[in-house]
């Protein structure tokens, strides 16, 4: 065994956990500012990150599941559902401050129930991610033992 077969899947995953986080800072600062972003993450570091290495690692376990499987019909949903779940339980900091522009949206009731329960938010994204990481390192290594046992009778 090569270590060699898990740097595309770090790599991937490491850029999807920084890309996650660099939308964040981007939608926070662009809406509240910098110096809310800061502390807003200050706050909640403890969510945005684990949301964010959580997604990561989501992304590396597909990459190296997609790898192993070696055919292009595995299904990415679960990937995209949680990242998703994730990128707007980070965003859900902020959204308390888009009350100045809601009434132009339309949006005033919806975000001022974001931002009551913009914690709440933070642990669904966190057992959406979870859920996430569970299913496709389930598939990884049922993929990895059908593997090995195809090695073993060829």
């Amino acid at each position: 065994m090569t270590g060699g077969k898990y740097i595309r899947p770090a790599m991937y995953g490491t850029i999807a956990a920084m890309l996650l986080l660099v939308v964040y800072v981007v939608v926070v600062s662009a809406v509240s500012g910098w110096a809310f972003m800061i502390e807003q993450f200050a706050a909640f570091w403890y969510f945005i990150v684990v949301l964010a290495a959580g997604f990561g690692l989501q992304v590396g376990l597909f990459v190296r599941l997609r790898d192993i499987a070696r055919h292009r019909d595995a299904s990415g949903k679960m990937v995209a559902v949680s990242g998703g779940t994730s990128t707007a339980a980070m965003i859900s900091c902020c959204a308390h401050y888009l009350t100045n522009v809601a009434p132009v949206l339309g949006a005033t009731g919806f975000i001022a129930v974001v931002a009551q329960y913009q914690t709440e938010l933070f642990w669904v994204g966190l057992a959406f991610n979870a859920a996430g990481v569970v299913y496709v390192g389930r598939k990884l290594w049922l993929a990895s033992r059908h593997m090995a046992q195809m090695a073993q009778h060829a």
